[in-house]
């Protein structure tokens, strides 16, 4: 069934020692700056403004902005949400006619570092990526020893690319609603985002599911027979008809295998690893048939089972760390932070990637 929500999924660096630490003691241990899919074109009926913002949810900086500027929430673009407890950077966008309000932004703690017209509103899944730069305080003593390790792994195999522990609520509560729509229960219409939210958390614990079932199986880096295979970092799908060809090319990080986010429209795989896929779903006790009759809220689609950082670095200062990396849209820091600390993430907290699976997908 869906209710065993584990604490910890398997780390791919299980056999190496973490360093402990504690993340986000203060609000600027973790910083986040988008890496935005296109830059502004400079002319057109819409602001894009480079913003920052200290500790503020991403739902109620949506209604300050809003409000300060004296316009509708739906007027306002964002490709991506960010986390609370957070230093972040991010674009957005507001009609142009705001371009005399824009000294309120201040009012409400909301700084704005850049701004260029453009011809259209910002929309969601309109970036790359996220980079990070993220203090871990009170690692232990032997966390200079232990990281070179860590770190060269991870750079040269990448991490699972799981959900983070906060996809599916405090305790399980948003993954539990999500269970119920699919056995029936119902929400009233004007509550579509939460509606939203808890399908995808069930598509996401199918997901991790059938990552971890991967992973130890020794097959994470593995082609298999059928795989949906996605360009990375960005790209179409298609079929590995011949994993033996598509296997050089994954380990040149030119493709990288995908797992299932169930649902109407997805892309199903064959062989192999379709069979991997409906075991993972016959054991949650689903059918295909259960993700149908939710139209857009549930289409489907394919998400890759590894995320990749090439760039991740690492100094000391004292007792703690800093790791500065950079992720693609949709992957989870907190997965990542987790294969380094060894600690359970579950930072009911973090928004980071709450909309991933509505942003481009591969």
């Amino acid at each position: 069934m869906l209710h065993d929500l584990p604490s910890s999924w398997p780390w791919l660096t299980a056999d190496l020692p973490g360093i402990g630490g504690r993340l986000k003691t203060q609000v600027e241990d973790f910083i986040v700056e988008e890496i935005p899919a296109y830059p502004p074109s400079g002319v057109g009926e819409h602001l894009f403004l480079w913003v920052e913002k200290r500790d503020l949810g991403a739902e109620y900086f949506l209604r300050q902005v809003a409000t300060a500027l004296g316009v509708q929430p739906g007027e306002v673009g964002l490709a991506g949400l960010k986390d609370r407890r957070a230093v972040t950077r991010q674009w957005i966008s507001v009609p142009a006619r705001c371009a005399d309000r824009l000294a309120s932004l201040a009012d409400v703690g909301i700084r704005v570092l850049e701004q260029h017209r453009h011809g259209n509103k910002l929309r969601t899944g309109h970036l790359h990526g996220n980079r990070f730069a993220v203090r871990l305080r009170g690692v232990v003593p032997q966390a200079a020893q232990r990281l070179p390790p860590l770190v060269e792994l991870l750079r040269r195999n990448g991490f699972p690319n799981y959900y983070g522990e906060q996809r599916f609520g405090r305790q399980g509560e948003t993954l539990r609603l999500g269970l119920k729509l699919l056995q029936g229960e119902t929400l009233p219409a004007k509550q579509r985002f939460l509606r939203k939210l808890a399908l995808s958390a069930v598509q996401a614990l199918l997901f991790n599911r059938y990552v971890a079932r991967r992973l130890a199986a020794g097959r994470l880096h593995t082609v298999l027979a059928g795989d949906v295979m996605a360009f990375w970092p960005q790209g179409g799908n298609f079929v590995a008809d011949d994993p033996g060809r598509e296997q050089p090319r994954f380990d040149a990080r030119q493709i990288v295998p995908t797992g299932p986010m169930f649902g109407r429209k997805m892309r199903c795989p064959s062989g192999v690893a379709g069979a991997l896929e409906t075991e993972v779903l016959a054991e949650a006790g689903l059918t295909p048939a259960a993700f149908a009759g939710f139209g857009s809220l549930l289409e489907g689609t394919r998400r890759p089972i590894l995320a990749f950082v090439p760039d991740l670095h690492w100094h000391s200062e004292g007792e703690d760390v800093w790791l500065r990396f950079s992720l693609p849209a949709g992957a989870y820091a907190t997965v990542l932070i987790g294969e380094i600390t060894k600690n359970v993430a579950g930072d009911d907290q973090s928004e980071e990637a709450i909309t991933a699976d509505e942003q481009a997908a591969p």
